[in-house]
């Protein structure tokens, strides 16, 4: 059973848009750290859907191995990965995506499980979705933006 660790933004945004069950019909196991949860209540006052189990890092110590350019959820969601043996990170940050990468794990953000929803039938069009999520605040460049729409033949 596949097993995914995410950051705060993927369920901020999916949930702010309306399509947090894609997370649901996507990833058998959904994880986030007690980093996550904390930012995620913070930021959005809301209760995490009972499908995501929320875990507490083990290594506490290992934090401090990461530059400090990360925030607390970032880290948190590399080191759980780790520890539980994730078999996917969904990080939006393009530098912890790097970080998360040179520790071998593999990464994939928001636009991502767009991607693969669609792959699955999940849901017909990305376009409108990501045209959703940028009028709610998230922020994608232009040459992802088009990328995107590329990859899944919607150009």
């Amino acid at each position: 059973m596949r097993k995914v660790v995410l950051n705060s933004t993927p369920i901020i945004i999916l949930r702010n848009i309306g399509r947090m069950d894609l997370l649901k019909q996507l990833y058998e196991n959904v994880y986030i750290p007690y980093g996550v949860y904390e930012e995620v209540n913070i930021i959005e006052n809301c209760q995490i859907e009972d499908f995501i189990k929320i875990v507490k890092i083990k290594n506490e110590e290992a934090k401090q191995f990461f530059p400090t350019s990360l925030h607390k959820g970032e880290v948190e969601v590399m080191i759980l990965a780790k520890e539980i043996n994730a078999d996917l990170c969904i990080i939006d940050d393009y530098l912890a995506r790097q970080h998360s990468k040179s520790l071998g794990l593999v990464v994939s953000g928001t636009l991502g499980i767009l991607v693969k929803a669609k792959e699955k039938g999940i849901i017909k069009r990305v376009k409108p979705v990501v045209d959703d999520m940028i009028r709610k605040g998230f922020y994608i460049d232009k040459k992802l933006y088009n990328e995107i729409l590329n990859i899944c033949g919607e150009k």
